[in-house]
């Protein structure tokens, strides 16, 4: 007879996204992920089988959250271009506010795990797939309304948008001041217009 769980699964991926992403997955041990966790080793073990699937499921986790709040806020903005100023604007705000810069997991991994992890590197590049359809979808509604020109390819605008929040992502974790990010999110927004 299984024994039934006395934690909450989504709670504790939870915990482990934030160990994971403080320190990243080489840095993490797993007394520390016990000790962060509030369950038993024997309770990880039997839930996640291992440190490794524990990681992947914490970066799912993470994957899907930020995939439906960028969705989020495109979709609030007033119009394409209004949305992808807001996004980038929550991209920046988080930059700026993070006390403990730790820049975007999900970038983070990539540079970590990825060059030579190739089932995360198969994850890093659906959410950078989910992440383009997003941006793509939002600058197409925008070319097909008028308000974004037509003169460069949607893809290729929502590939660079991606690529302007990676980078400054990375650049948070030097904890670089407001007026750079403002410079980069304003020129990112030229590009549509």
């Amino acid at each position: 007879m299984a024994r039934t769980k006395d934690f909450n699964e989504d709670e504790v991926l939870d915990k482990a996204l934030a160990i994971f992403w403080q320190k990243g997955y080489n840095g993490t041990s797993m007394q520390e992920l016990v000790d962060g966790l509030g369950i038993s080793r024997s309770s990880m073990y039997d839930t996640y089988t291992d440190k490794y699937t524990l990681f992947t499921k914490s970066l799912e986790r993470y994957r899907e959250k930020t995939a439906a709040e960028m969705m989020h806020l495109i979709s609030e903005g007033s119009s394409a271009k209004a949305g992808i100023k807001k996004m980038l604007q929550s991209v920046v705000n988080e930059s700026v506010c993070d006390k403990s810069p730790r820049g975007c997991f999900i970038v983070n991994t990539c540079v970590e795990s990825a060059p030579h992890d190739k089932a995360i590197a198969k994850i890093l590049q659906q959410n950078m797939q989910d992440a383009e359809e997003v941006f793509y979808l939002a600058i197409k509604k925008g070319q097909e309304s008028g308000e974004i020109p037509g003169r460069n390819d949607a893809m290729a605008l929502a590939r660079f948008i991606i690529n302007t929040i990676n980078g400054i992502r990375v650049t948070a974790k030097a904890g670089t001041d407001k007026k750079v990010y403002d410079d980069v999110v304003k020129v990112a927004l030229e590009a549509l217009e």
